[in-house]
């Protein structure tokens, strides 16, 4: 089969490193990929964005599957177009895609379905937003309606925060149209849990758990980022949990979208936070997680690719995922200043050395090759992901990794998976 996928961050390197592998990937295209995805498919150069370019390239190419990784181009309606095409596409619609490129939208769907969420208001006017604001109780969630790049979300701890937040997303235009509507939402106080489910329509196949590191310091503080680590399995996260999920949420999410006529096909990822009561929903996502991607399909022995089919033929029901037994923990290497300004064109050296480590993969994100060099090229440069038999030992080997990687002002953090490490062994990196 030739495969493309779309897209150029860590996710993308992992989707097409995962896909290689199957005995049924003939040849695999990256549109327009990085310098990581180079090593291993056909980069082209079309952007994620380059709708009708994509849709072109991918009938004149005979390509087999489209693999769809950011949610710009989903909530743009690219699966609709090479739908339209004769095209297969991983990846929802743009009306059921509407679940992540509209907080108001997926709210809305909550509260018709009754599904465990943070009681939200949601506001077309700043003025009335920051009347609201006048009355609320500390801390609370603002998010922009639309798609911004995951930094569309602030916890306003105080009112003149909120002031501040509200102003630039609803007047400022920080976000653009994505900030004009925004959602205030009831702080909830618990631990973040990200759960991914192949979804065919009517069923669905849960993928192992996972947990990110959202925050770009130490702590879980500084400001969100699109994310900064990841590993799997989670360690909030049981058998008791996840039965309340698929009764309180999945099943209800799904029941939703067919009462309003969308058949929802692609990976549905919500985002957890686990409180006293239970799980509840932070947010819907209608792709794979990034940087969860690259800590869950390590751990995934089983071919991904029929399972990718299955989704979309609606047969994902009689599937079933083999997982390996090991953990993983994934490192965000970033760009000085990322999630704001951040310079470019940095020579990275040292990959070569972390890649001879056992059981370590490096995932590109934002990176670009220069002649024989590989240059950051991003915001989040790289995902060092490594399996181990425990946490503890996984994040060793990812630290140890990290350690013989290097280029100019590279920050990250050093506590990923810290909290799931057993206090009386665990050690900082």
């Amino acid at each position: 089969m030739k495969i493309l996928v779309i897209g150029s961050g860590g996710r993308e390197h992992a989707l097409a490193w995962k896909l290689r592998q199957s005995p049924h990937a003939e040849r695999i295209f990256c549109a327009p990929g990085n310098g990581g995805t180079g090593e291993i498919a056909e980069n082209v150069a079309f952007a994620a964005s380059d709708l009708e370019g994509l849709v072109r390239f991918a009938k004149e190419n005979r390509v087999d599957l489209t693999v769809v990784g950011p949610d710009d181009p989903l909530a743009a309606g690219i699966v609709d177009l090479f739908t339209a095409e004769k095209l297969r596409a991983f990846g929802p619609t743009k009306s059921a895609a509407r679940i992540e490129a509209s907080k108001i939208f997926a709210k809305e769907l909550m509260r018709a379905q009754e599904i465990p969420t943070a009681e939200a208001r949601t506001f077309s006017d700043s003025g009335e937003a920051l009347r609201y604001c006048q009355l609320a109780k500390f801390p609370v969630v603002i998010k922009a309606d639309g798609l911004a790049l995951g930094k569309g979300v602030t916890i306003a701890a105080d009112a003149a925060t909120a002031r501040s937040t509200i102003d630039e997303m609803m007047n400022q235009g920080r976000f653009g149209d994505a900030g004009r509507r925004i959602v205030i939402e009831e702080f909830l106080r618990g631990t973040e849990c990200s759960l991914h489910a192949l979804v065919d329509g009517k069923n669905y196949l849960l993928l192992e758990s996972a947990r990110d590191h959202k925050r770009m310091l130490d702590g879980d503080r500084g400001p969100n980022t699109g994310g900064m680590g990841a590993f799997s399995p989670a360690d909030n996260w049981n058998g008791k949990l996840q039965s309340q999920f698929e009764t309180e949420i999945m099943r209800p999410v799904l029941r939703g979208f067919l009462q309003q006529g969308i058949e929802f096909c692609g990976l549905l990822y919500p985002g957890l936070i686990i409180t006293s009561e239970g799980p509840r929903v932070l947010e819907f996502n209608c792709r794979f997680g990034d940087p969860e991607t690259q800590a869950l399909l390590p751990r995934m022995k089983s071919d991904l690719l029929p399972l990718l089919e299955a989704t979309i033929d609606g047969t994902i029901n009689g599937c079933a995922i083999e997982w390996d037994t090991w953990a993983t923990v994934t490192v965000v290497l970033a760009s000085a200043g990322y999630p704001g300004k951040y310079e470019t064109g940095k020579t990275i050296s040292g990959l070569c050395d972390a890649a001879k480590l056992q059981d370590v993969q490096v995932f590109h994100a934002g990176t670009k090759r220069d002649g024989g060099e590989i240059k950051t090229a991003g915001g989040r440069v790289l995902a060092v992901t490594a399996l181990g038999s425990t946490i503890e030992d996984a994040r060793e080997r990812a630290y140890d990794a990290v350690s013989r990687i290097h280029f100019d002002n590279c920050h990250y953090r050093r506590d990923i998976a810290l909290s799931a490490v057993p206090v009386n062994i665990g050690k900082s990196s």
